[in-house]
């Protein structure tokens, strides 16, 4: 099944605790349909004091959140994506809120 959200994708929560959050997106967790967003979703871990770390304390890391509460930013708004093939054969992602393009999947096929 192909991803509405790609790596460096601006994106808008819409659901959970951060629920109307804007942010980018780190890292994809593709085996368990996840995606790490900046600033969004922080946890707080304690960690102990070890031979590389020998101070220990606190870390604050933003931690994965589901696929499906997230969408794509298109003017400051969350929109649905649909996939289009070019005359070329490229494929490319589209917002279905104003049919601007998204982002290229791949290229022509040569």
């Amino acid at each position: 099944m192909p991803r509405h959200i790609k790596k460096g994708d601006s994106v808008i929560i819409t659901a959970g605790n951060d629920k109307g959050t804007v942010g980018e997106v780190i890292r994809i967790v593709s085996g368990k349909d996840r995606v790490v967003v900046k600033g969004v979703n922080i946890r707080a871990r304690h960690m102990k004091p070890t031979q590389a770390n020998p101070q220990g304390g606190i870390i604050r890391r933003e931690m994965p959140i589901h696929k499906s509460n997230v969408s794509p930013v298109v003017d400051g708004k969350p929109s649905r994506v649909r996939f289009e093939t070019k005359k070329d054969g490229s494929k490319v992602r589209v917002a279905a809120r104003d049919g601007s393009e998204l982002h290229k999947l791949r290229g022509p096929k040569a």
